[in-house]
């Protein structure tokens, strides 16, 4: 696996090679390699960003979730990955947001006043979701 992706600090880079140049098995599986710790990368990364936009909203965790925005995201990756197509993302992205706040629930930001209430909030909002 390629643990180094992120080259300088604060900066994503990974091959994208063509699928039609990859002859071997091998070859092929180190360029998923790739993308899969470029993806972990990423992923946990929108985590971190999405645990902030819990903080900042009046109404965080599951409770606080917005289909229409979810939707608009759902339809602008559809349009840089038209294979998937809009039906397969929104199930991707669903779990993305999910895998999201259920980590923003289990790790709750330490804003001092804000972290206990923080807390608060994404239980009940998960509890209210089941």
């Amino acid at each position: 696996m390629h643990d180094q992706v992120v080259d300088p600090p604060g900066e994503l880079r990974v091959p994208l090679p063509s699928p039609q140049v990859l002859g071997t098995l091998d070859e092929a599986r180190a360029a998923i390699d790739a993308l899969d710790a470029a993806l972990a990368t990423l992923l946990e990364h929108r985590a971190a960003v999405a645990a902030a936009v819990q903080r900042l909203k009046p109404v965080g965790g599951f409770a606080g979730r917005d289909p229409d925005r979810e939707r608009r995201i759902v339809e602008a990756m559809a349009a840089r990955a038209p294979s998937l197509g809009p039906a397969r993302l929104a199930r991707v992205m669903n779990a993305v947001i999910e895998a999201g706040l259920d980590a923003a629930e289990q790790t709750p930001p330490n804003t001092g006043e804000h972290r206990d209430r923080d807390a608060r909030t994404f239980k009940n909002a998960r509890r209210a979701s089941r």
